[in-house]
C-alpha cells in the first residue's frame, strides 16, 4: 500500500495547524512519538523537509545532530514513519520479535545506496511500540 503524503504540492512548510488538520484523530499519537523520541531516546532536533514536496509532500526528520534517525510524513488521518537502516539494523530488526506485518516490511524493504528503507503507517496507539523499538535499532547501529 502505497502512503499519501497530505502535503504534496504544497510549496511552503505545512502549519501546525495543518498538520494538526491532516492527522486528525492520530494527531495526539504524532505528539506523542515526537516528544518520545525527543525525551527517552535522545533525539532532540526536529527539521522538516520539502526537498521534492511537489512529488512527495513533507516530511518531519527527527535528528541527533546531523544524522536523521526517522522521517515523519502527515498524512490524511495517519501519518508515515520511515527509517534507512543500515545492514547491521536491519539484520538486528530481523532477530527482534515484532509483528508478522513488521517483519514482512523488514523483508520487503528497498534497499537503496544508503541503506533499507522501511516505511510504516501509524493509525493507532498498538502501531508506536515497534516504531520505538525500530528507533532503538537505528540509533545503536
Amino acid at each position: 500500500m502505497e502512503i499519501q503524503n497530505a502535503f504534496v504540492g504544497k510549496k511552503e512548510q505545512p502549519l501546525p495547524e495543518e498538520v494538526a488538520a491532516a492527522l486528525g484523530p492520530t494527531m495526539p499519537l504524532w505528539i506523542e512519538f515526537i516528544d518520545w523520541m525527543a525525551t527517552v531516546a535522545g533525539v532532540p532536533t526536529q527539521e522538516w523537509s520539502g526537498v521534492c514536496a511537489h512529488k512527495y509532500g513533507w516530511n518531519l526528520k527527527l535528528k541527533v545532530k546531523k544524522r536523521t534517525i526517522v522521517y515523519l510524513g502527515p498524512c490524511k488521518g495517519y501519518f508515515r514513519v520511515s527509517f534507512i537502516l543500515s545492514d547491521r539494523a536491519v539484520a538486528q530488526a530481523k532477530g527482534a520479535k515484532f509483528s508478522k506485518k513488521v517483519q514482512q516490511a523488514l523483508t520487503e524493504a528497498p534497499r537503496y545506496p544508503e541503506g533499507y528503507g522501511l516505511r510504516l503507517a501509524v493509525s493507532k496507539v498498538a502501531d508506536l511500540a515497534p516504531i520505538r523499538k525500530l528507533a532503538g535499532i537505528k540509533l545503536a547501529n
